[in-house]
């Protein structure tokens, strides 16, 4: 399926994927390279096949913000910008997936194929726990792989019908049919769920190390009742790979993804996603139990890490970097007077959507905003996630001025500077000094999933099916966990009277805005927002709203209304399946509009 590729292997223990157009097989001189066969008595060689996989998963900050309303770059002509600008085609499109997930498919598919003959353990209680584990692994990987090519290329195809993409679920060799069609969009789902299904069945919840055959899962005891054979195997040291936790926080995604407008929702959809969510929220505790700390996952908790230990917000993450490239945020996005490049630059619109500390929106009535005063006192996720002129940052506290008659080097349409008069703060470490004279580096982690984003997802299923206040089979309703949510962001310490909250909980429509925007925030520079408008299929208006931003000298403020346009058009709710892939291949179909 990927550009007809062929799959030889390297001497080094891994396989290697060659992408030709013509079926030529690069042979390497015999022994330079290992078959297929070899794997069997080569336990680290059969699992490079899966750490490649790994290694192909998409980036979780991928700064897809630029082509929203939430940012514009100073990199111009980077290729978020570019899209946003009129230059998504199906040639160029720096959203596909599409060939590193079939190529981490083809590692999977394998492995699968060859895991049960492979000798990963002289002890035959180990061999059974690592192949049952790998294989888990391996099926949840493909689920999670499955799902970013559903949100990234599914859409309503040239026949008119809501589409998916090819399954292929066995290794495709040189001889091999790869004109396969696109499944249905359903279809599709319904592959996700069968391969996480296998996951959880071969997986523990989470990788612990136990005490006694007790503590040792019941799923697993058929195998051994050794503690040390089991945490040889399921225990800490496998931390960071694919858990039976990470499948059902992807079976989440997956669930509100199907159901959302731009996928032909139905109640029962709603109501599946819904319970998928919950199902994290329960293992969390309920819906006050959101971490406390998980509004600042980047900055706390991230050095009290030990054995591959997660920080309560975290589902899934990278592992720990405390190497040189580990202040890679913030060289790209510190102000230039902090030694940063200042690539993200939040715009007006995203600042506008922060409410102020009483919980109203800006434009309501009771909000008590001061245009003449616009940062004081509004919600303090604001001055958290966002720099702005007057405020300060980095390891000395440097006030930073962003207005254009500023003479610093942060002021708006200076080199590497700003171009909304706002720099991005959430993501970086403010104890990370990047002064050549006296650095300090800080540890970093990346994360894959966080508890946070279940709870929003469990909020918009649950409104869209319940409504507000109404709980399905839980005691929570999305009433209850938004409360819990700004709760955390706006009083965390204090009780507070929601009055706003209460005021939506009346009405599903108002809910829904609410529950939008208190996404935008938490998930703000996590590379959602710019699919989440997608599945919402919001009017194609918001998709081009102009990105703007605010020029403050002193108290003289002027509003930037046109930094950078956006040019979507209304077939772009769904991304292209890669041009060359369409010529190649006469069964795949395009979506609609795209060329």
């Amino acid at each position: 399926m990927v550009n007809n590729m062929k799959l030889y292997i390297a001497i080094l223990g891994l396989a290697a994927v060659t992408v030709t157009s013509c079926r030529k097989v690069l042979a390497p001189e015999p022994e330079n390279i290992k078959t297929v066969e070899q794997m069997f008595t080569d336990a680290t060689y059969a699992q490079g096949f899966l750490v490649n996989a790994y290694t192909l998963i998409p980036n979780y900050y991928d700064n897809s913000e630029y082509a929203t309303d939430d940012a514009v770059t100073n990199q111009l002509n980077s290729p978020y910008q570019l899209l946003a600008t009129g230059g998504w085609t199906s040639l160029i499109n720096p959203t596909s997936v599409w060939n590193q997930s079939y190529e981490a498919m083809q590692y999977i598919n394998l492995f699968l194929e060859n895991s049960a003959k492979v000798k990963w353990a002289a002890d035959p209680a180990a061999n059974g726990l690592f192949n049952r584990r790998l294989r888990g692994e391996a099926f949840g990987l493909r689920a999670l792989y499955y799902y970013f090519l559903l949100r990234n290329h599914g859409g309503i195809a040239t026949n008119g019908q809501l589409m998916g993409v090819p399954i292929i679920n066995k290794y495709q060799g040189p001889t091999d049919n790869y004109n396969i069609p696109r499944a249905t969009f359903d279809d599709c789902v319904k592959q996700v769920y069968r391969d996480l299904d296998s996951a959880e069945t071969y997986l523990p919840v989470e990788y612990n190390d136990v005490s006694s055959a007790a503590q040792i899962p019941t799923a697993f005891r058929d195998l051994t009742q050794t503690p040390e054979t089991y945490n040889r195997v399921m225990g800490q040291a496998a931390r960071q790979l694919f858990n039976g936790l990470i499948a059902k926080a992807v079976r989440a995604r997956v669930g509100l993804l199907a159901a959302s407008p731009a996928f032909n929702p139905t109640t029962s959809k709603w109501q599946d996603a819904a319970n998928y969510a919950s199902v994290l929220i329960d293992y969390r505790g309920g819906a006050n139990a959101l971490p406390s700390t998980g509004g600042t996952f980047y900055d706390t908790d991230v050095d009290n890490q030990s054995g591959g230990s997660n920080p309560p917000e975290m589902i899934w993450r990278q592992n720990l970097s405390s190497s040189d490239l580990s202040n890679q945020q913030e060289a790209q996005n510190y102000p230039p007077s902090l030694f940063g490049t200042g690539f993200m630059n939040p715009t007006q619109n995203l600042v506008d959507a922060f409410p102020m500390a009483n919980g109203y929106p800006i434009n309501h009535p009771n909000a008590n905003y001061n245009p003449a005063n616009p940062y004081a006192n509004r919600d303090p996720r604001f001055r958290t996630y966002i720099i702005y002129d007057g405020s300060t940052a980095g390891v000395n506290n440097t006030v930073i001025r962003t207005g254009s008659s500023s003479t610093t080097s942060d002021a708006i349409n200076k080199p590497n500077a700003t171009r909304t008069g706002y720099y991005m703060k959430k993501r970086l470490r403010m104890s990370v000094n990047r002064n050549p004279n006296a650095l300090n580096l800080r540890n970093h982690y990346i994360p894959r999933i966080r508890f946070t984003e279940m709870y929003l997802d469990y909020a918009e299923a649950a409104n869209e099916a319940y409504g507000p206040t109404g709980t399905g089979s839980k005691s929570y309703s999305a009433y209850d966990v938004i409360k819990a949510i700004r709760k955390r962001a706006l009083s965390p310490n204090a009780s507070f009277n929601d009055a706003y909250l209460e005021e939506c909980k009346t009405d599903q429509s108002k809910m829904r805005e609410l529950i939008r925007n208190e996404r935008r925030l938490e998930l703000s520079f996590e590379s959602f927002r710019f699919w989440d408008l997608r599945r919402w299929k919001v009017d194609l208006s918001k998709l081009n709203e102009t990105a703007r931003g605010l020029d403050v000298n002193g108290t003289v403020i002027t509003p930037l209304d046109n930094v950078e346009p956006r040019s979507f058009q209304s077939y772009m709710y769904y991304g292209p399946i890669p041009l060359t892939e369409v010529q190649k291949y006469n069964q795949l179909i395009q979506n609609q509009g795209w060329k």
